[in-house]
C-alpha cells in the first residue's frame, strides 16, 4: 500500500514538473488587472494558459516569454480579471430546459415596461404555448413600488394564455390562462394552496401558496414544453447567459419536478456532444413524499458518486455530487415570507435519519434546505445521532439558505464538518421579511460575518431562476451592500463583506464547501477559470455592481464567451429557437 501511495506521489511531482518546464501558452492574457485571489489577495498583469491549467501568472515580458506561433493573444486593456464564479446553488439543469420559454422580468426598472415586454411577447406566442413570466422580480425594483393588477395582466396578454410567478408566495393566471387549465367556479383549493374567487365564487386569476409553493410549481408542471431539439438549444443560450455574467461552475440544486434520470436527459446529451460551458456537478432531489429513501436507494445503484476518478473524462466536471437540496419533503421549510413560518411535522426526525444514514454509509455527500433557526435545529438533531452511529468522517455536507441561524447551531455544524451556501433570496424577499419578522431580524439574516469568524466553509449563490434572479452580481450587490433590489437596508454594517471577501465567496467558497482546492483562483496549476469584466469590480461605485457583466469568459481553458470587442476568439454562437422565444427578442437579464 505504502508502494503504491510513493508511486502515485512521484507520479504527481513528475506531472508537474512537465506541466511548468518547457510548455508554451494556448492563452496569453496581457495587460489585465488580475485579481489572483491567491492567500495574499495579490493582483497580476498577466496569466499563461497551457490546457486546461493556469501555466503562469506574472508580468507582460514575462508571460510573453511563453508565447509561439499558434499561442491566442488577449489585450485585457486594462480591465479587472478574475477567477470565473462559482454559483454554490443554483437549477440550470431544471432552467434550461425552459429559459427559451420564460419571459423574464429580471432586473426591468418600471412596471410600464414590464408590462409592454408581456404585450409585445403575448403578439408574438403562438398558438398552444403561454407567456410564461417565472422569478426573478418583485414590485420594489419597479419604480412604481407596486405589483401588475389582474386587470392590466388581461389587457397586455390579449387572448393568449398567461402565467406569472411572484417569489414563492402567488401566482397569477390570466382569464385564458385559467380557461386552459379548466380552473372554475367548481375547482376546489389544492392541499397546501388557494385558488383566489371573488364574490360570486368565480376564480380572479390568483393562486397563493399556504405556505408551500406546490400550487405554484404543479400548476406551472402543466404548461406545455419546449421540443427536444428547442430544449437542447435552449439549455445552451442559458449556459451562455451565465459565461456573460462571467459564471463558470454551478452546483446544480436539484428541484422540485426536475426527475432523474429522464429530465437530465438534455445536459446528458450536451455533456456527450461537449458542449456544456459551465462546470456543472448535481445533486439529486427526492421527488416525492413518502418515497424518499426508496429514491436514493435506487439512485445509488444507477450513479457512480466517486467522481474525482472521472475528471479527466468530464472536462467540466458533470456529475453527481451528492444529494439534495430536498433529502426528505418532511424536512422542507418553504420560505413563503407571505406566512408565519411553517413548522416541521412530527415525523421529519423519523423519515430523515434513514436517508441521511444511508447517504452517510455510501459516503454521498449531501446538502440540506433550511430556512429557519428552528428547522436547522431539529435536522442537526438527527444528523448528530446518524454520526454517533456512522461517523460522517470528513464527508461533505452542508445547509442551504439558513438566514436565521442562531450561533448554537452554526457552532454544531462546524463540529460535525459542514458549511453553509447562502444565496441573495433576501434581496428578493427582504421586505416581506421585514413586515413579517420585523427590522431587527432581518439585519443578520444570514449571519454570515460571523459564520466566517468562525471558520465556516461558507459558499454564495442565487437560487435563481424561479425565485430569485440567476444574476450572481445582484448576489454580491447585496452581500456588499446589505441591500435589496429595491434599495430597502437588509443586512447590517457589521454584518455586510468587503468586496474582496464577498467575491471569494463565490469563487473559492464554493469549491470549500465541497473540499476542493483547485478551483477558484487564479494560480499555478489550477484550473483556468476566468472572467474579463466590462467594469472594474473594486472600485465602480456600490450601485453599479449588480450591472457587472463579463467581456470575455473562460471555462476549462476554453473560451466560451466573449462580447462583440472580443469575437474573434468565438466561434459563431447557435441562433435562439424557437423563433417566437422571448430570449431571442429581449435577451436575459434586463438593464432598463
Amino acid at each position: 500500500m505504502k508502494k503504491l501511495v510513493l508511486i502515485f506521489f512521484y507520479s504527481c511531482i513528475i506531472s508537474k514538473v512537465n506541466f511548468a518546464q518547457g510548455a508554451k501558452a494556448d492563452i496569453i492574457i496581457v495587460n489585465g488587472r488580475i485579481a489572483t485571489l491567491d492567500a495574499n489577495n495579490s493582483f497580476a498583469e498577466a496569466l499563461a494558459i497551457y490546457g486546461n491549467k493556469i501555466l503562469s501568472i506574472g508580468a507582460n515580458h514575462e508571460i510573453l516569454k511563453l508565447k509561439n506561433k499558434q499561442t491566442k493573444i488577449i489585450d485585457a486593456g486594462g480591465k479587472t480579471v478574475i477567477p470565473g464564479l462559482f454559483d454554490s446553488h443554483l437549477h440550470v439543469i431544471r432552467g434550461g430546459r425552459f429559459y427559451n420559454s420564460e419571459l423574464r422580468w429580471d432586473g426591468v426598472r418600471t412596471l410600464k415596461r414590464a408590462l409592454d415586454m408581456l404585450r409585445e411577447q403575448a403578439k408574438r406566442t403562438p398558438e398552444g404555448q403561454w407567456v410564461r413570466i417565472v422569478g426573478g422580480w418583485n414590485e420594489y425594483q419597479f419604480e412604481e413600488k407596486r405589483l401588475p393588477t389582474l386587470a392590466e395582466i388581461n389587457e397586455a396578454s390579449g387572448n393568449v394564455p398567461v402565467f406569472i410567478l411572484y417569489l414563492y408566495g402567488k401566482a397569477w393566471l390570466n382569464k385564458v390562462g385559467l380557461q386552459r387549465l379548466n380552473i372554475n367556479a367548481k375547482s376546489a383549493n389544492p392541499v397546501g394552496g388557494l385558488i383566489e374567487k371573488d364574490n360570486e365564487g368565480n376564480p380572479t386569476g390568483l393562486l397563493v401558496a399556504e405556505p408551500n409553493a406546490f400550487i405554484l410549481y404543479s400548476t406551472l408542471a402543466k404548461l406545455p414544453e419546449l421540443t427536444n431539439e428547442e430544449k437542447m438549444n435552449s439549455t445552451l443560450q442559458y449556459m451562455t447567459e451565465l459565461n456573460r455574467l462571467g459564471v463558470t461552475a454551478v452546483m446544480d440544486a436539484g428541484g422540485g419536478f426536475q426527475n432523474f434520470p429522464d429530465d437530465y436527459a438534455i445536459t446528458d446529451s450536451l455533456n456527450k456532444l461537449g458542449k456544456i460551458t459551465v462546470r456543472l456537478p448535481y445533486f439529486l432531489f427526492a421527488q416525492k413524499r413518502g418515497t424518499e429513501l426508496n429514491d436514493y436507494n435506487k439512485w445509488m445503484g444507477m450513479v457512480d458518486i466517486d467522481h474525482h476518478q472521472r475528471n479527466g473524462i468530464n472536462e467540466v466536471d458533470y456529475y453527481v455530487q451528492g444529494g439534495g437540496e430536498n433529502l426528505v419533503a418532511d424536512a422542507a421549510d418553504f420560505e413563503n415570507f407571505l406566512f408565519p413560518r411553517p413548522e416541521l411535522p412530527t415525523s421529519m426526525e423519523a423519515n430523515l435519519k434513514p436517508v441521511i444514514q444511508l447517504l452517510v454509509k455510501n459516503r454521498w455527500p449531501f446538502r440540506l434546505h433550511a430556512t429557519y433557526n428552528e428547522s436547522i435545529s431539529r435536522d442537526l438533531n438527527v444528523i448528530e445521532q446518524v454520526n454517533k452511529e456512522t461517523p460522517l468522517n470528513g464527508l461533505v455536507w452542508f445547509f442551504d439558505h439558513a438566514e436565521t441561524i442562531s450561533e448554537e447551531n452554526m457552532q454544531r455544524i462546524k463540529a460535525l464538518g459542514g458549511g453553509i451556501a447562502i444565496q441573495h433570496r433576501m434581496a428578493y424577499q427582504g421586505e416581506g421579511f421585514i413586515h413579517r419578522y420585523g427590522k431587527q431580524a432581518a439585519l443578520a439574516a444570514p449571519p454570515v460575518k460571523r459564520m466566517l469568524e468562525i471558520g465556516l466553509p461558507v459558499g454564495l449563490g442565487t437560487d435563481g431562476t424561479r425565485v430569485a434572479s440567476y444574476n450572481p452580481w445582484v448576489s454580491l450587490y447585496w452581500i456588499t451592500t446589505g441591500k435589496t433590489i429595491g434599495g430597502t437596508t437588509v443586512l447590517a454594517k457589521e454584518n455586510i463583506l468587503d468586496r474582496i471577501a464577498a467575491l471569494r465567496l463565490i469563487t473559492t467558497g464554493g469549491y470549500s464547501l465541497i473540499k476542493e482546492n483547485n478551483k477558484g483562483s487564479i494560480q499555478k496549476g489550477f484550473y483556468a477559470d476566468i472572467a474579463i469584466l466590462d467594469r472594474d469590480y473594486f472600485t465602480v461605485s456600490e450601485n453599479e455592481i449588480q450591472f457587472i457583466t463579463s467581456k470575455l469568459t473562460i471555462v476549462d481553458g476554453q473560451i466560451v464567451y466573449a462580447d462583440d470587442e472580443y469575437r474573434s476568439f468565438l466561434p459563431k454562437q447557435e441562433p435562439v429557437i424557437p423563433a417566437w422565444s422571448p430570449v431571442r427578442y429581449f435577451g436575459g437579464y434586463q438593464y432598463k
